[in-house]
């Protein structure tokens, strides 16, 4: 049973977990707060897609395994549950859950304008928090872009930012792809 908390519409995560199971929408919590997922556009799809491929094809037969979309990632030391785009986990104890996830390795957020600001800020202040977690990856829906972070012996996170025509170089899981790989067949469109 949780400690009483201060802010009344505060909800309990075993009440957003249990909420969720007999939803047919997906939701975030951090907190105490409950986030409504949105839908996506054709150009988040086809990134997520393209890049699951690319690290299906490089884990297959490994320790590690790639998730996409529907799983959520427990994020115990921020009181939160989020549901990335990917997570790579290469743990024994997450392999042996089935809707939960809690030792990502890799995490990956495709950016639509109205998350951008949440999944820099808020969500990987969260991350972070991860000891698990080695590499961040935002990717772009506008342009090619791609922010990777990484964090360093020290703990420190370390950016490097890719543009089109760069390869992009995923250290911990010694993968290496052009960029061009993750808009394969994407189309820009101007924002509506």
């Amino acid at each position: 049973m949780g400690l009483p908390q201060e802010n009344p519409a505060y909800i309990l995560p075993e009440t957003y977990l249990a909420a969720e199971m007999q939803s047919d929408t997906r939701s975030e919590y951090l907190k105490g707060e409950v986030f409504a997922m949105v839908g996506t556009s054709s150009a988040h799809n086809v990134i997520v897609g393209n890049l699951y491929m690319a690290l299906r094809n490089h884990l297959r037969g490994g320790l590690c395994q790639v998730f996409a979309l529907d799983l959520k990632l427990r994020v115990e030391a921020a009181n939160a549950y989020f549901y990335p785009e990917l997570m790579v986990t290469c743990s024994e104890a997450d392999r042996n859950s089935d809707f939960i996830k809690s030792e990502a390795v890799l995490v990956v957020e495709v950016l639509s304008p109205s998350t951008a600001l949440f999944d820099r800020d808020k969500k990987f202040a969260s991350y972070r928090l991860l000891p698990s977690l080695q590499e961040y990856v935002l990717v772009d829906t506008e342009q090619e872009g791609v922010e990777y972070y990484r964090r360093s012996d020290n703990g420190e996170w370390i950016m490097h930012p890719y543009g089109a025509g760069e390869t992009v170089t995923l250290h911990g899981l010694n993968l290496t792809f052009p960029i061009g790989t993750v808009y394969q067949d994407v189309v820009f469109t101007p924002n509506e």
